[in-house]
């Protein structure tokens, strides 16, 4: 199987994404008169990424399953205020997932509460091939790679031809029971992959890889482009085209949480609407670009409501 074509839409290309994976509810921790407390804010990755997207202007449907209680229409509602798409979602009788989120210099620690998960309640029946098909942009990723049912939902999806795929691991440590397979099944996803973006974070625990060294692994298993982020220090791009370090503006970060799928977001957009980079002067552009997405989300709290809109990232990526 080969990775998408090379054509370039224009700046003003019509088209939609589908993002696969979980959504949650995030209750991140603050201070409240010197006690902690707790916002209940909806998040998961692959949400954010739907949102971020949204905010930006792309067309995006959501796969998903999200619970039928009180928290899970929060879920619902918010992203018919995004303008997600989410008929392409299950609504299911189980506790909608939390994540219990501290954050320790701005960077948020995650602990995970609800089984069975609300978000994997979904398996390949409950894919819409020609909805995928369709698409420009795939994107696949995050902790439902880690239950068997979504990462087969998603395994049938990136088999399915006509759109590019994005796939961004963003693991979850505390979560992590297998990390060999959960190793495999990344370097599967990477074969046909047109971009990997992870964390150095994310390098480190599932490859025991500097930023470097895991983007060379993961290009030599067939990727056609690894970005892997360095948080303050920006962002390791490995392409057709070379191989660069692009920094990341200056950023007061109050909460990170949603840096990472910011960024995501931000590279999606640019490839949707300019297309495949074809040097490395348009690849640090486009890698900058999303790195000023992702400074921006850092200084907002939560996931999903931190996604900046195209005029923001515009005006900072102007004075990098």
């Amino acid at each position: 199987m080969t990775t998408s074509d090379d054509s370039a839409p224009s700046a003003t290309a019509a088209g939609y994404a589908v993002v696969a994976g979980e959504a949650l509810v995030d209750l991140i921790e603050f201070d409240l008169d010197g006690q902690a407390a707790f916002r209940p804010m909806v998040g998961g990755a692959p949400l954010n990424v739907a949102a971020g997207l949204a905010r930006l202007g792309i067309s995006v449907h959501l796969v998903t399953s999200i619970s039928s209680d009180a928290l899970g229409q929060r879920i619902w509602d918010l992203l018919t205020q995004m303008g997600v798409d989410h008929k392409a979602c299950r609504r299911v009788d189980v506790p909608t997932t939390l994540a219990v989120t501290s954050l320790r210099n701005a960077v948020p620690e995650f602990t995970f509460y609800g089984d069975p998960p609300s978000f994997a309640q979904v398996d390949p029946s409950d894919l819409d091939a020609d909805l995928v098909a369709g698409a420009t942009t795939l994107y696949c990723g995050s902790i439902a790679l880690m239950y068997p049912a979504p990462r087969e939902l998603a395994a049938a999806a990136w088999a399915t031809p006509g759109p590019r795929r994005i796939l961004d691991p963003n693991v979850r440590p505390r979560l992590l029971r297998d990390r060999a397979g959960l190793r495999r099944t990344i370097e599967e996803f990477a074969s046909i992959a047109d971009m990997v973006k992870l964390s150095e974070p994310d390098a480190r625990v599932l490859f025991d890889l500097d930023p470097p060294a895991v983007a060379r692994h993961l290009r030599a298993t067939g990727a056609r482009a690894v970005v892997v982020t360095l948080g303050p220090n920006g962002a390791y791009a490995d392409t057709e085209d070379g191989t660069m370090t692009v920094p990341a503006p200056p950023v007061r970060a109050i909460d990170t949480t949603g840096a990472g799928d910011a960024c995501v977001a931000a590279l999606m957009y640019r490839l949707h609407n300019q297309g495949w980079p074809t040097d490395v002067e348009a690849w640090r552009d486009l890698v900058g670009f999303a790195t000023t997405a992702a400074s921006l989300a850092c200084e907002i709290p939560g996931g999903a409501t931190a996604m900046p809109t195209v005029e923001a990232i515009q005006a900072r990526h102007a004075h990098r």
